[in-house]
């Protein structure tokens, strides 16, 4: 019983701790900066949405937001088209090289985007790529489409080879086999795979505020408006950084029953 207790406030007190940066964000939101920085207060003495119609009526503000899920979709749909048809010839034939092949893709996931920032910025200016959303999409493929093949694969080497060639001989064609039968049976994987991808695409700025200008601008570049002469633009900065949470917590919540099967099954 004392055990049981003691799970249940550390739980409860770890709950706590990861929401309090959350709530004092949202907090700090729905005040004046003159309130923010003058006195420290649990909750609005002077409720105002300001801040909130600033970035809803402001084009920079808002655009930001859409620029930002134009190239974080983008990223998501091609790395999943690109990582399924890789994945699917790991997890199902044996040739020369492929486990370091299939290592060297998981070293491109583990280098610094700054690494690769000068090529791309070069390449980007070359082709007149620059302040694209596809050329951001395309720099974060660099990322996601390795961290995609690896979960893919382990979840296509769960499903037991017999069905491809169950199907074959029910008279499937590949691209049949493939849609009708074998995708419906890693659904979850795919749920996974477009969830992980989505966060690194959306929280990623280097890359993102360096190969952007103006048209493609995303949100977390746009952030940094809020300093100026006239000092910190606490509040609005503080609506803009509560706003980029509701992307991703729709993207958990649609996705939620996948990741805990991930887990399950090991792969994430």
């Amino acid at each position: 019983m004392i055990r049981q207790n003691f799970s249940r406030i550390f739980l409860v007190a770890f709950l706590a701790l990861s929401l309090l940066p959350i709530y004092w964000m949202l907090n700090m939101s729905l005040k004046t900066n003159e309130e923010i920085v003058g006195v420290m207060t649990m909750w609005p003495r002077e409720l105002t949405f300001n801040n909130y119609i600033t970035i809803f009526t402001d084009e920079a503000w808002y655009g930001g937001y859409i620029n930002s899920i134009i190239y974080v979709a983008l990223n998501m749909v091609m790395a999943v088209l690109l990582a399924l048809p890789a994945a699917y010839a790991f997890s199902r034939y044996s040739f020369l090289g492929d486990k370091h092949l299939f290592f060297w893709l998981l070293t491109n996931r583990m280098t610094p985007p700054a690494v690769f920032l000068l090529p791309f910025f070069q390449l980007y200016s070359t082709f007149g790529m620059m302040d694209t959303h596809i050329a951001v999409a395309l720099a974060h493929l660099l990322f996601n489409v390795p961290l995609a093949v690896w979960i893919l694969e382990g979840f296509m080497s769960g499903i037991p080879k017999e069905i491809d060639e169950t199907a074959y001989i029910d008279g499937y064609s590949f691209p049949a086999f493939f849609v009708k039968i074998f995708l419906p049976l890693i659904k979850s994987g795919i749920g996974v795979t477009a969830f992980f991808c989505f966060m690194f695409s959306w929280v990623e700025l280097l890359l993102a505020r360096t190969l952007t200008s103006v048209n493609a601008k995303p949100i977390a570049a746009t952030m940094t408006r809020t300093v100026s002469a006239a000092g910190m633009d606490w509040g609005v900065l503080a609506a803009a950084g509560t706003l980029t949470i509701v992307p991703g917590a729709l993207v958990i919540w649609f996705v939620r029953h996948y990741i805990a099967k991930g887990f399950a099954m090991g792969r994430v």
